[in-house]
């Protein structure tokens, strides 16, 4: 039980489970999908995009209202991470890891982020903690990536 607010709690009742490993495979797809989409863009309008997407996200679950008074204090904590994230990558990627765990809440409390997909919350938190990772790397582009692995790799660094 999930205290909601004095005397009212919630019972503990998750949504469906994964049935096969596509289906645990798909979100990081999706997160992939969606970093060289964004990686395309170049700074600072990449990074102004992913603070309003992260905003966007803090305000999934509004219109369900699964956890009462606590949606719109979520959706407040995720828009200031979205406001900082006008500046920094960190507060991005900290909002994805927020958003990550309002989905396994809602997952486990059998609120899914969209009404007609029980599993959807489960693929949203595996897809998230992707995104956040490469936020927290300063959401390089590919090239960079490929730059920094060919710089990594190269003789004068080389393990003897």
């Amino acid at each position: 039980m999930i205290p909601l607010s004095k005397g009212v709690s919630m019972p503990l009742h998750s949504t469906a489970q994964f049935d096969t490993t596509i289906q645990w495979i798909a979100p990081v797809i999706v997160a992939i999908v969606f970093i060289l989409l964004s990686s395309l863009m170049k700074e600072p309008n990449r990074r102004n995009f992913m603070a309003i997407i992260v905003g966007g996200a803090g305000a999934a679950y509004l219109s369900g209202g699964g956890f009462g008074k606590w949606e719109p204090a979520f959706c407040t904590l995720m828009a200031i991470c979205a406001y900082n994230g006008l500046r920094s990558y960190r507060f991005i990627g900290i909002g994805w890891l927020l958003h990550t765990g309002w989905d396994i809440l809602h997952h486990l409390y059998g609120n899914p982020i969209l009404a007609f997909d029980p599993r959807s919350s489960l693929g949203c938190a595996i897809c998230d903690p992707v995104i956040a990772a490469w936020c927290f790397a300063g959401a390089p582009s590919p090239a960079r990536l490929l730059e920094f692995t060919r710089a990594g790799v190269s003789k004068a660094n080389a393990v003897p």
